[in-house]
């Protein structure tokens, strides 16, 4: 069986890039570690965004007041519950947008970050993978014809429905570095 992880430091925050949620969570069985999953597409908010991950991954409620208590959560708590094999975390769609800005978004990976450097010191492995999500504009108002004489007007979708693909497969398509696609080689 071919390992995704096996390339990987044992404790990093990074891209998912080219990896697939399930080889993510088959790797992390096969390792014995615990797997960890949170889809963040519907997040509008910081508070948002704790309140999935916290809910996602079945932390206790406290560790959605910020993110200090999210990283004792991950940290202090899960190291004084017991023995702890390693972690994977996956972290997807992480908002990418005025209420989520730039500077949110680093703070959340940083804690990732920290929560990793911890798990090193304690010689566990802890990896996360995170992807972003990026809204696209809306396109209000569109009219297209439907039968002869009749037209019909399409409404703005719903916020979750503005994401690009970012997925794994659409990251791999649209590299240049992606040689086997330019060259179609299988």
């Amino acid at each position: 069986m071919d390992m995704p992880l096996r390339h990987i430091k044992n404790n990093i925050v990074q891209s998912i890039r080219a990896f697939r949620v399930s080889d993510l969570q088959d790797a992390a069985t096969g390792l014995g570690h615990h797997f960890l999953y949170a889809n963040l597409a519907a997040a509008q908010s910081k508070q948002d965004v704790l309140d999935l991950i916290a809910q996602q991954f079945t932390f206790p409620a406290t560790a959605t007041k910020n993110f200090d208590s999210l990283y004792d959560s991950m940290t202090d708590v899960l190291y004084k519950s017991g023995s702890q094999p390693g972690f994977v975390l996956v972290l997807e769609h992480v908002p990418a947008h005025a209420k989520f800005d730039k500077e949110a978004r680093e703070q959340l990976l940083d804690l990732f970050r920290e929560a990793a450097d911890y798990w090193a010191d304690r010689k566990i492995a802890f990896r996360c993978f995170y992807s972003f999500s990026v809204a696209i504009a809306p396109q209000a108002g569109l009219v297209r014809p439907v039968d002869e004489g009749q037209i019909e007007v399409e409404t703005e979708r719903m916020p979750t429905d503005k994401l690009l693909d970012v997925s794994p497969m659409a990251l791999r398509m649209s590299s240049p570095f992606n040689a086997g696609y330019w060259m179609n080689v299988a």
